[in-house]
């Protein structure tokens, strides 16, 4: 990064809000919960990309049972501050969903928009189960109700990176969750 690009970095990088113990911690409980429910079950654990990359790894490593995973990636229209809720499928799967188990891992949910698209999209393919799972929750930006079955966190109403969210496709590369500045102040 040029000198320029790496003030900017670090001028926008706010405080931690989740540490990468924490967050390592509640992913291995995540991956037992689902271990236990599932014991009988070979899932098909599917991450969306490119946010949920990072927990959909380590969460299919804290997960014992014998599964197999894809991605998906997914586009809202509309401009960077509003979701539309109409969604565009970028990368779709590379196999059937017809009678697999499916949980479905998202980085963060807010408005709950374009996970409610996505959950019908793949009811519509014939699955045994879809179940959901989100490293981050916030309830207080909902706009419609989707059901969550695996949370990692609630989290308030801030702008947060790392741990493969980002900001302008940066601070992905965070073991930790740090709040964005807003014009340098958190």
């Amino acid at each position: 990064m040029e000198t320029h690009e790496t003030d900017l970095y670090h001028k926008l990088l706010g405080p931690v809000l989740l540490d990468s113990s924490t967050i390592q911690k509640r992913v291995h409980e995540l991956g037992a919960r689902i271990t236990s429910d599932y014991k009988d079950k070979s899932p098909l654990v599917v991450g969306i990309l490119k946010g949920a990359s990072i927990f959909h790894a380590d969460l299919v490593r804290s997960v014992r049972l014998g599964l197999s995973y894809d991605f998906m990636a997914v586009g809202s229209y509309g401009d960077s501050t509003v979701n539309s809720g109409e969604v565009r499928i970028l990368k779709d799967l590379d196999q059937s969903l017809e009678g697999k188990d499916i949980l479905l891992v998202e980085d963060i949910v807010d408005t709950g928009l374009t996970l409610h698209y996505l959950v019908q999209a793949l009811k519509a393919r014939g699955p045994n189960s879809l179940k959901v799972v989100a490293l981050l929750n916030k309830p207080s930006r909902r706009e419609i109700e989707v059901a969550l079955d695996y949370i990692g966190f609630d989290i308030p109403d801030k702008f947060v990176v790392g741990y493969g969210l980002d900001y302008d496709q940066h601070y992905r590369n965070l073991p930790d969750i740090h709040v964005i500045r807003e014009n340098g102040a958190v």
